[in-house]
């Protein structure tokens, strides 16, 4: 097929059968693109729309999300998961007041060099935004080349990739970019399914090398399996006299990072030598719950909680890393893990 009859087929299905409801499709300038492009990173849109409702209502431009405490950031940010994202969006958004008068670059190789800004994440806010013919390939694209290909192979290969990318910038037309953009991520999300995909009202399905072998589900090659190792953890789950609970925040790096949590202890570690030792408090065990795991794209983290009750609510907790008394009934907008702010319901529950 000629790929000026690729991209004419999925236009035509678009304008038909598209979504054109989407919050960032309202007014796309292209800080809203970036937004909802850095959300759409390995999570659904039905998942992303709320919150992204309410960050662009707390965060309107990049003014405002590059002048936010990073509390606040992450406070919205919570339960998307893959929280080196809000970081990434946060410190681009500085660099743009900083480095660009505030404007939101609209050039290939500057947005490139903002981070947590790749290739298809650049190529789908131009083309969205501005209109500039550049190729993507997120998840949904892949998918839909790879059947229509019958391309072998999972396309986190370097080697598949770069078949993937020459077919993405064959086919994405000169004009009407935004559009079929749009489209060939509707039509992966909608109809070209990872299960069940609709082959009967696709319209590339007279041409697609997949359904013609009924091999469909055999694209795109899964990622090779593997175990994931498990972690073990203890999370000191610390109240006071007042029903608060000690929270503490996360290293800038690494999982979760500057997020609040809770201190934690290692399986074997004596709780209350050790809340002497790094808290300066003596506490009280009340109970050990049962354990809850975490699943991370590395790994996974069995957390066993331990609530406690601190003797008396110590000035020492305050010293060292930067921790804080946490009412588990409170407003604030602080940034809390998924795990976290489970843990922190279910104390509210208990008072």
């Amino acid at each position: 097929m000629r790929a000026t009859d690729f991209s004419a087929r999925v236009l035509e299905w678009f304008a038909r059968h598209g979504r054109n409801d989407l919050p960032w499709q309202v007014n796309p300038t292209p800080y809203r693109v970036w937004v909802s492009e850095i959300m759409l990173q390995q999570t659904q849109v039905a998942t992303v729309i709320p919150y992204y409702e309410r960050f662009m209502a707390r965060f309107a431009d990049v003014q405002a999300l590059a002048g936010a405490e990073q509390d606040q950031v992450l406070h919205h940010w919570s339960g998307l998961g893959y929280y080196a994202r809000a970081r990434n969006l946060q410190t681009a958004a500085q660099i743009i007041r900083d480095q660009h008068a505030g404007r939101f670059p609209e050039d290939l190789e500057a947005l490139l060099a903002l981070p947590g800004i790749g290739r298809s994440t650049a190529g789908a806010i131009l083309a969205l935004a501005a209109g500039q013919r550049h190729p993507i390939l997120d998840g949904n694209v892949k998918r839909v080349l790879a059947r229509f290909h019958a391309l072998a192979g999972w396309p986190g290969q370097a080697a598949v990739q770069k078949v993937l990318w020459t077919l993405t910038e064959q086919y994405t037309p000169t004009t009407q970019v935004a559009a079929y953009t749009q489209a060939m991520m509707d039509l992966g999300a909608t109809v070209c399914t990872r299960a069940s995909p609709a082959c009967g009202v696709c319209p590339l399905q007279a041409d697609c090398k997949a359904r013609a072998s009924g091999c469909q589900a055999d694209y795109p090659s899964p990622r090779p399996r593997r175990q994931l190792p498990l972690r073990k953890t203890r999370m000191l789950l610390l109240r006071n006299a007042a029903g608060e609970v000690l929270l503490e925040k996360r290293p800038p790096a690494g999982i979760w990072g500057g997020l609040w949590s809770f201190p934690e202890l290692a399986p074997d570690e004596a709780l209350e030598a050790g809340c002497v030792e790094r808290l300066g408090c003596r506490v009280r065990l009340v109970d050990e719950w049962r354990a809850i795991k975490h699943t991370f794209s590395h790994f996974q983290l069995q957390i066993t909680p331990v609530l406690a009750i601190a003797d008396e609510r110590p000035v020492a907790v305050m010293e060292g890393r930067e921790r804080l008394w946490y009412n588990p009934d409170s407003r604030d907008e602080l940034g809390l893990a998924a795990p976290v702010e489970r843990l922190l319901q279910r104390i509210n529950e208990l008072q």
